[in-house]
C-alpha cells in the first residue's frame, strides 16, 4: 500500500509498504480522507518529541471498512466510518469510568514518542480496534467526517469547562480548534463569545462562526478591550487554544473572579504561569486532553449543519502531494487551515 512516511525530521516520502497486519479483533479501514493536524506539523521538526521517525502520521480520518477480523462482530466490509484518534484499552479504571482519553494504555494514531510507535492514517489502509469506530451517514462526506476528530476536542473542552447558557466566554487563539470552540460555545447558548487572535482573517471567520466580538491581540490594549466587554469584570469561561506563555497569561487575566480557564493549546511543554492571579481570584483551571465520548454529538452536528467546517478545509489533495502541503503548513502560509489528503485516490 502507499503511505506518507516521515523518514527523518523535515523529510517525507511516499512509499510502498506492507498492509497492516489484521488481527482477529481488528478491522482494516481503507482511508479516503485524512487531515494534516497542527500537532503533525509541529512534530515534523522534532520539537515535540512525539513524531520520532520513521512514522506514518495522521489521526483525523475517515474511510470504508475493507476487511473484518474473524473475532469482530457487528461490523461489515463496505461500511463508511470515522474513528477516534485515541486507541484505548477499554478495561483500565479510566476506561471503565468513561474517561477513555486518560486510558492507562492509551496510544494515539500517528504518534511515536519513545513509549510506543503507532502508525497512522496517511496510508491507504489502517488497522483499528472496532471500539473506536463510528458509522457515518451517507450524506456526510469523508472530508467533513474527518473533521469530527478536531471538533471532538472542541466539544470536550467546552463540556469540561461547565460553561452554560447565558455565560460570557473568551476564546484566546482563533486557529482551527479555537474556531471550532467558538461554534461549540454558540451551540451551548453563550450570551457573549469573544475571539482573540493576531490574524484578521481568523477573526473574520470567528465572527462568521458566531463570535459576538473579536479582539486583535497584536494591537496595544487587548486585555483592556477584552475586559471592557464585561464592564471590567472578566468572563465566566475562558478557553486558551494556543499553548504558549503570553496567551496563557492573557487567558488568566481575562477571567472573572471565580471564573474558569480551560487550557486546550499544547505547543510548549512548559509555560510561565500567573500563580497569584489564579489564587487570589479563585480561578478554576481545567486541562482538556483529546476527547471522551464526544464523537456522536460531533457527527450529529456535522450531519445536521449546526457546525460548519467547509470554510476550514483549505485544500483536498492526493497523498502524493503530502510533502509539499506539510512544507506549506510548516511555513505558516497565510490562509491555510485544514489540508485533507486522500490516500484512497
Amino acid at each position: 500500500m502507499k503511505a506518507l512516511i516521515l523518514k527523518e525530521y523535515g523529510r517525507f516520502a511516499v512509499e510502498d509498504v506492507p498492509e497492516p497486519e489484521l488481527r482477529p479483533d481488528a478491522v482494516l479501514v481503507a482511508v479516503q480522507a485524512c487531515g494534516i493536524c497542527g500537532s503533525d506539523v509541529h512534530g515534523m521538526d522534532g520539537s515535540t518529541g512525539r513524531r520520532q521517525p520513521p512514522i506514518i502520521m495522521g489521526h483525523e480520518a475517515a474511510g470504508v471498512i475493507a476487511k473484518v477480523g474473524g473475532a469482530v462482530e457487528g461490523w461489515q466490509p463496505g461500511e463508511r466510518v470515522t474513528f477516534d484518534s485515541t486507541i484505548y484499552c477499554g478495561v483500565c479504571d479510566f476506561c471503565r469510568n468513561g474517561q477513555v482519553n486518560l486510558c492507562d494504555n492509551r496510544r494515539v494514531l500517528g504518534v511515536s514518542c519513545g513509549d510506543y510507535r503507532q502508525n497512522g492514517a496517511f496510508a491507504e489502509y489502517v488497522a483499528l480496534p472496532p471500539r473506536i469506530l463510528y458509522r457515518l451517514a451517507d450524506s456526510l462526506s469523508f472530508e467533513h467526517a474527518a473533521m469530527a476528530e478536531p471538533l471532538s476536542i472542541a466539544f470536550h473542552a467546552v463540556r469540561r469547562s461547565g460553561v452554560k447558557k447565558g455565560d460570557r466566554a473568551v476564546v484566546v487563539g482563533a486557529g482551527l480548534i479555537g474556531l471550532l470552540i467558538v461554534q461549540a460555545l454558540r451551540l451551548e447558548g453563550c450570551a457573549q463569545i469573544a475571539a482573540v487572535d493576531i490574524a484578521p482573517a481568523k477573526l473574520a471567520l470567528a465572527r462568521q462562526f458566531g463570535a459576538t466580538a473579536v479582539i486583535d491581540s497584536a494591537k496595544p490594549g487587548a486585555l483592556r478591550d477584552i475586559l471592557d466587554l464585561t464592564e471590567g469584570r472578566g468572563s465566566d469561561a475562558v478557553f486558551e487554544a494556543v499553548g504558549i506563555a503570553p496567551t496563557v497569561d492573557l487567558a488568566m487575566r481575562s477571567a472573572r473572579k471565580g471564573g474558569s480557564v480551560t487550557l486546550v493549546g499544547n505547543v510548549a511543554p512548559k509555560v510561565d504561569f500567573p500563580l497569584q492571579i489564579c489564587v487570589t481570584r479563585e480561578i478554576t483551571v481545567y486541562g482538556s486532553c483529546a476527547s471522551s465520548g464526544d464523537y456522536p454529538a460531533c457527527l450529529e452536528a456535522l450531519g445536521g449543519g449546526t457546525v460548519d467546517v467547509a470554510p476550514l478545509i483549505s485544500a483536498v489533495a492526493p497523498l502524493e502531494e503530502g510533502p509539499q502541503w506539510f512544507e506549506r503548513l510548516y511555513q505558516r502560509e497565510a490562509g491555510l487551515f485544514k489540508v485533507m489528503l486522500q490516500p484512497g485516490n
